[in-house]
């Protein structure tokens, strides 16, 4: 079933968070916007990854839309309900469904409380069952997770980081909730760890039945388990779509220097870097116009001027790039030329690049 046709379990409209910094001159307020006009939809069911370089504003975006900040603008919609506007006491009943997972599986963890604790925790606070039935459970979510059932009576200092970040899920899933949101859920363990976090959660999203939003800088970590991907740059969303098609045909320029970067595992494998001028432009004063242009390799006065919309442009596709037909086209003429033409085409040009250094090398005479 395409994505297209599925219930939208949570929306945001238009979403938008400031930090104040400070004060200007004059008294005027400084802001970071981290989060600047945001409207995103996520399908009952799916896995959907937010994707983009550090501080691009997505672990503000995961905070908002399980309201554990409140937006500056907009709105957050769960289950036609905009849980923006919900009094406190309907919010903290809402939670049951809205869980999250924290990049950092020890400081999220409180030392002083068992691990069994920490686990029961979300039952007792939407009065989950008794006391006898909350130790099976906590028993239960254990092994589920990879634990042993004993481990209950332990503390989180005890555990490694792959262990801690599992007694975060299991906590996570102690509420029965519907939604799950990850904020970088396997930065901060090894590579060997990763794999196994990353599949334990492809299976408890089957057995539990749960729609999951994963925020991520890795593109390779989300790639084989998300069903839709949203690119962020800057605090705004400059492309969306399915995982396959963006992976494979990205149609803005960000994105496609985003793809680029992505290793091979292969000595043998070579793909045309896409360079990117310049660094992140400040929060605080984001550039006019399209707020990719002081980097982007194809960029021009209007892309300076006038600021693109996030438009559909195929079905399913969306994007935010007054020349986007134009990373499209050339994205075509990489796909379709041969491997061997690719690797001619990068030898002739380094034969010229030589023959242009020797020439400019010889001296010229004086006569």
């Amino acid at each position: 079933m395409s994505s297209d046709t599925r219930d939208v379990i949570l929306e945001a409209r238009n979403l938008a968070k400031r930090f104040p910094v400070g004060m200007k001159l004059f008294g005027e307020r400084q802001s970071v916007r981290a989060v600047d006009g945001v409207s995103l939809k996520v399908h009952r069911g799916e896995t959907l990854a937010v994707v983009g370089e550090s501080g691009c504003g997505k672990s503000t975006l995961a905070r908002l839309l399980l309201r554990l900040i409140d937006p500056s603008e907009g709105e957050v919609f769960y289950g036609g309900r905009n849980i923006a506007a919900l009094p406190q006491g309907e919010m903290r009943r809402l939670r049951k469904d809205l869980q999250f997972v924290f990049q950092d599986p020890f400081s999220s963890l409180n030392p002083r409380m068992s691990v069994g604790a920490i686990i029961e925790e979300p039952m007792r606070v939407h009065g989950l069952g008794n006391a006898a039935w909350r130790r099976e459970e906590v028993a239960r979510l254990l092994t589920r997770v990879g634990l042993r059932a004993e481990f209950a009576d332990r503390y989180p200092h005890e555990f490694s980081g792959g262990q801690r970040q599992r007694i975060g899920i299991a906590r996570a899933l102690a509420s029965g909730p519907k939604v799950l949101i990850g904020d970088e859920p396997v930065s901060a363990l090894d590579v060997s760890i990763q794999a196994q976090v990353i599949n334990l959660l492809e299976d408890l999203k089957q057995e539990y039945d749960l729609t999951l939003v994963l925020i991520a800088h890795d593109l390779a970590v989300i790639r084989h388990m998300s069903d839709r991907v949203a690119v962020m740059y800057l605090g705004e969303i400059v492309e969306e779509g399915a995982t396959a098609a963006l992976y494979a045909h990205p149609l803005h320029p960000y994105t496609r220097a985003l793809m680029r970067a992505i290793p091979i595992p292969s000595p043998r494998a070579r793909k045309a870097a896409v360079k990117l001028d310049g660094d992140v432009p400040s929060p605080l004063s984001p550039p006019s116009g399209c707020r990719f242009h002081t980097r982007c390799p194809i960029a021009d006065l209007r892309c300076a001027a006038d600021r693109p919309a996030l438009r559909e442009v195929a079905p399913g596709r969306h994007v935010a790039c007054h020349h986007w037909q134009r990373v499209a086209r050339e994205e075509t003429a990489v796909l379709a030329e041969p491997e061997a033409s690719q690797a001619a085409r990068r030898r002739l040009s380094l034969y010229r690049d030589r023959s242009e250094r020797q020439q400019n090398s010889v001296p010229q005479s004086n006569s």
